[in-house]
This record gives structure tokens, sequence and C-alpha cells, in this order.
């Protein structure tokens, strides 16, 4: 009863990950993506600190190795999720990133030579069918880089569950480790940014950085939390719940419409990332 009640964090953390989306769709008018990146990062940074001193938790760890793994694949792939988001649909860049769970099952299948059967591979072609259908209509309109990058995106929050989940077997603050990937995001955005336009701050736009760096920092605590002390299938599977907020804002905030391809594709990526949670191995 606790671990499912622990797992409604991932509803939190999707509510505010679709919130996050609507923050970079807005700032995207002001600042680049790799801007929003940073801002995104440093406030989240300062934000969680402030957390961890209010908690004592110390920011030294000994397991800065697996923090280092988390923190680089998560930034690369926030830094390709936000481009996406930037000249993508919101529905469509968010359910690109949730490939994952096809991406870490295959992964998983492989790394501890499990056999793949019958029911586990139709759900992962039923997951890839998907993003056929979705990619089609971004193909027509010449946008085949941000949608293979939206991909990658995927595969790499994958890998990023996956730390997060070891990290939190070892006993690591949820805290520390959304720290330490909020301070590689800084330096790695900002360094970039030192060879790139960078653009004034005005009062509009800082409400939108503010809105960012919070709703993203908060989202970051509850997944971490729910991975922790919830169910892994069952977080995973709540997961889903960003796609749907993000259509949702996506249709009444910029009027968003998808082909019924589209929709269709959505949801095989949807039951084929579910149903491959379930039916791959336990290790």
């Amino acid at each position: 009863m606790t671990k499912n009640l622990g797992s409604l964090w991932m509803l939190v953390a999707g509510i505010l990950f679709g919130c996050m989306g609507v923050f970079v769709k807005l700032g995207a008018t002001y600042f680049t993506h790799i801007e929003l990146v940073f801002y995104r990062s440093f406030i989240g940074l300062i934000f969680v600190y402030i957390i961890m001193r209010q908690q004592r938790i110390n920011v030294a760890t000994q397991h800065w190795r697996k923090h280092l793994s988390r923190s680089l694949a998560g930034t690369v792939a926030l830094s390709l999720f936000f481009y996406c988001i930037t000249v993508l649909p919101l529905a469509t860049a968010v359910t690109l990133n949730y490939t994952a769970p096809l991406y870490l099952t295959i992964f998983s299948m492989l790394v501890f030579k499990d056999k793949f059967h019958l029911p586990l591979t139709l759900a992962i072609a039923m997951g890839f069918c998907g993003v056929v259908l979705l990619l089609h209509p971004t193909l027509e309109h010449d946008q085949l880089l941000p949608g293979l990058l939206g991909l990658i995106s995927g595969f790499l929050a994958g890998v990023v569950y996956l730390n997060v989940k070891q990290l939190g077997i070892i006993g690591e603050p949820e805290t520390r480790i959304v720290f330490y990937f909020s301070l590689a995001a800084s330096l790695f955005s900002g360094t970039w940014m030192l060879f790139d336009t960078v653009h004034a701050i005005t009062m509009q736009s800082l409400a939108i950085l503010l809105g960012l760096g919070s709703t993203a920092t908060l989202a970051q605590l509850a997944m971490t939390r729910a991975y922790r002390v919830g169910k892994t299938l069952v977080v995973s599977s709540l997961a889903y719940s960003t796609v749907v907020f993000a259509s949702l804002f996506g249709m009444l905030l910029w009027h968003e419409t998808l082909s019924l391809s589209s929709w269709l594709g959505m949801a095989l990526i949807i039951a084929g990332g579910v149903l491959s949670l379930r039916l791959s191995p336990k290790h």
C-alpha cells in the first residue's frame, strides 16, 4: 500500500513536467534552447541547494561516478528535449522523449542475455510502430532532424531513469541526485553560452524563467522520490501521464492539432512502453 502511494509522486511529476514544457515553449520566443537549459538548471541548482541546507544533507558523496553518469546523460537528453519542444508540437516532443522504456527494455534484455519472447517482442514492435506513425507528419514538414533527436533524447532518458533507480537503491537522497544533475547541466550549457548569443532578460521573460526553473526542479524531486519509494513498474507507467498533460496544454494554449495517425502513434508508444515494462524479466 505504501509503495502504491509512493508511486503517485509520478503523477505530480507528470503535471509539473507538462508545465515545464509549457514554459520552454513560451521561453523559446526570448531565448535559445541552450539558454533555457542553463536557466532551468541554474535556478534549479540554487533551489535544490537551499532545500538540502534545510534538510541538512551534505553535498559530498561517495558515489560520484554514478552521479556523473546520470548527470551527463541527463544533460544531453535535456538539451535535445528542449530543442524538440521549441520546433515540434508539445505533445509530439514529449512523446518522443517518452520512448525511453522501449530502449530500456531492449538494452536490459541484451545486457542480461534474456530471450525475446513473443509477447515482449510484439509490445516493443507496437511501440516503434507508434514512432513511425508519430514521425510521419514531421517528415512531411521537413522535420526529420528534430524527430530523430527526440528519439535520441528518449534513449538517454532511459539511461537516466535506470541511474536514478540505482542511486535510490544505494541510499542517495533525491535532493543530492537532482543537485549534481543541475550542476552538470549548468556548467555544460553555461560554457556553450560563452560561445553563442546571450539574450537580455526582461521582466516578462524573467517570470517565464522562474516558472521553468521551479516546475522543472519540483518535477525532478517528485520523479526521483517516485522511483525511490514507489513500485518501478507503476511509476514507469504513470510517467506517461506527462504525455497526456502536454497534449492538453498544447491544445489549450497553442491550439495544436495532431492528425489521427499521430494520436494513434502516441497511443501505441504508450501501450508498447507500458507493456514492455511489465513483460520484461525482472533483475
